[in-house]
């Protein structure tokens, strides 16, 4: 027998009308979206020809990871000039073009901003290495002496998250070996030192220049980083962590909420757990310090009309700790991976929605959900994995674990519908919408991730989730561009997945995204409250009414009937069909691994 418990969240403490409480947010990996001139590289002009698309998606705001001018050893997380575009995707014209269209259709346009680090080839880093040690070009980046007796050891332990130490070595003027410089990602990144106030000054005019453009807000990358422990002391990670720190999801029988979930299998962690215990975080992640940064940033932003904004990427953990980022004078989202990283599992989805809800509510912020990025494999795939995947790690042909594509897409599709009809602002990545895998089987020497290459093969990296994504299934690249130039291989069966293959196609899962979209905002879904509906009798479903709407899903391998699930204030629903489906479903029954959304 079934009963029911209300369990109320209310999304924010304060007003509810501000656009990003509620936005829904769609992720352009520019290199992967849309190549207007053919050289297989995506650029700006490609995504303004495409925005109508996204406008009949249904989204509110897009975001841009970057297209600054870059070397591109990281694909543009390595900057050398923050106010400028690469010739790869075209001019600020361009930009300036794409964002008055998107503005036009009623889109607001967000931009990665990437303050940790710079490219090497940034011009602040050469004036460094040509002053020598001791300059004040050098002080802002963290060059240090090395250890040893003739400084040939670096300053300290730590390991790059991409593999491979942390710390790089100079030649000097005179030829001699010299200092060495911290880069937490990929050699060519060097950090900055955020205790140097010419840095500080030099990104509030960044922050200005892109601001005075007219975009509405930044994701700011790597937001958990920027400060380092006083001192740089050494710390050995977790054998079994995960790149970016922070813990996965929730596990279903953490009796504290704050256990890492694991993936597939019981003790499998997606991500090492960064403590709440002062002293216990890895001394370049989370520390005090960066909450003063985004307080700065937060004035500065709120002297601008139009309620521009700051979404964090805090790989952080516990959730209580993530909302720190979210404070009133700080960011105003930031990205939940502990959602993303929860396993398709009832009690455990439970149990974080819950835990999400309470600790950005605490702060007055909207909790946000997320199931792919670029950084993450593809939920389609990741969801039918057997076994433990780390973030960063990503899969290739000889991952073991690979799941069922089918399972994967069915899961991927229920897992979809019962995020959208969550309250909160949710994050949608470049593709998803067109229910696309990861790509496994990219040839070695196509691999461009710097992951793949520091740790000499041992991790395939990221690039599975950003192969070019498919328009057309007859159009040369996919209709990616004009040729059959790509800067990834496409699969063939990319157009299986085309967008003009799946547009008119009752069922299809860009057609399920739509119709989810516009009932979201139909029944206003993001500003709601959650009820939860117990079922204690079925514990592979999750169910809860949000406003008129009773959503149902599904996690277990048995078909359902809705009756017999649900308690009997709701038998009457159970018998409807159904107004939104991520699967075949027959009035009243709920086959496995589906999500339905009914009225009532």
């Amino acid at each position: 027998m079934a009963i029911r418990r209300k369990n109320h969240f209310e999304l924010a403490r304060g007003a509810r009308n501000e656009w990003w409480r509620t936005a829904v947010i769609y992720q352009i990996y520019p290199r992967s979206f849309a190549d207007a001139n053919g050289d297989g590289m995506g650029d700006l002009a490609g995504i303004t020809a495409r925005l109508g698309a996204l406008a009949e998606l249904g989204v509110d705001a897009i975001w841009l990871s970057p297209f600054y001018t870059s070397p591109q050893h990281d694909a543009g997380y390595d900057v050398a000039d923050y106010r400028d575009v690469d010739p790869l995707f075209g001019t600020l014209a361009d930009f300036d073009a794409m964002l008055a269209e998107a503005h036009a259709r009623g889109i607001r346009v967000i931009v990665d901003l990437v303050p940790n680090h710079s490219s090497n080839e940034h011009e602040w880093f050469q004036a460094a290495l040509a002053a020598g040690p001791g300059s004040a070009e050098r002080a802002r980046y963290l060059f240090r002496d090395g250890r040893g007796q003739a400084g040939e050891l670096p300053p300290n332990n730590w390991d790059s998250v991409f593999g491979g130490p942390a710390w790089t070595r100079v030649t000097e003027a005179d030829g001699q070996p010299g200092q060495w410089y911290l880069h937490l990602f990929d050699s060519s990144q060097p950090d900055f030192d955020w205790t140097n106030d010419e840095v500080r000054e030099e990104f509030r005019d960044i922050l200005r220049f892109w601001l005075d453009r007219g975009v509405d807000g930044f994701r700011v990358d790597v937001a958990h980083g920027l400060v380092k422990a006083d001192g740089l002391p050494d710390w050995t990670p977790p054998a079994a962590g995960g790149s970016m720190g922070g813990a996965g999801g929730l596990a279903d029988d953490a009796p504290d909420a704050e256990r890492p979930v694991p993936s597939a299998e019981p003790g499998v962690p997606l991500e090492p757990e960064i403590s709440s215990e002062p002293g216990d975080a890895p001394p370049f992640w989370a520390q005090e310090g960066v909450h003063e940064i985004y307080r700065d940033w937060r004035a500065l932003l709120d002297g601008y009309p139009g309620e521009r904004i700051l979404a964090a990427e805090a790989w952080v953990d516990p959730l209580a700790r993530v909302a720190q980022w979210v404070r009133p004078d700080e960011m105003h989202q930031s990205f939940n991976f502990a959602y993303l990283e929860t396993p398709w599992r009832a009690a455990a989805l439970r149990r974080v929605v819950d835990e999400s809800l309470a600790a950005f509510g605490a702060v007055g912020a909207p909790s946000t959900w997320v199931l792919s990025n670029h950084d993450v494999v593809r939920h389609p795939t990741r969801l039918a994995l057997t076994v433990g995947n780390l973030q960063g790690h990503g899969v290739g042909p000889r991952t073991p674990g690979i799941g069922d594509p089918a399972t994967g897409l069915r899961r991927a599709r229920a897992a979809t519908a019962l995020m959208l009809a969550l309250p909160g602002s949710a994050y949608l990545y470049q593709g998803e919408e067109l229910g696309l895998p990861e790509v496994i089987d990219l040839p070695d020497d196509a691999r461009q991730d710097p992951t793949w290459f520091r740790t000499n093969g041992e991790r395939y990296g990221r690039d599975g989730c950003r192969v070019p994504i498919p328009w057309e299934a007859a159009a040369p690249s996919h209709g990616f561009g004009p040729t059959q130039a790509s800067w990834l291989p496409q699969p063939a069966e990319w157009a299986d997945y085309a967008r003009d293959r799946q547009h008119d196609a009752p069922g299809s899962t860009l057609s399920m995204y739509r119709s989810a979209l516009a009932l979201r905002r139909e029944h206003t879904l993001a500003n709601g409250t959650l009820d939860w509906v117990e079922t204690p009798d079925t514990p592979d479903v999750v169910a809860f009414t949000n406003g008129a709407l009773l959503v149902v899903a599904n996690t277990g391998d048995t078909t359902l009937a809705l009756a017999d699930v649900l308690p009997d204030e709701h038998t009457t629903t159970a018998a409807t069909q159904p107004l939104l489906a991520s699967g075949d479903v027959a009035r009243g029954i709920l086959p496995a691994d589906t999500t339905v959304w009914l009225a009532r």
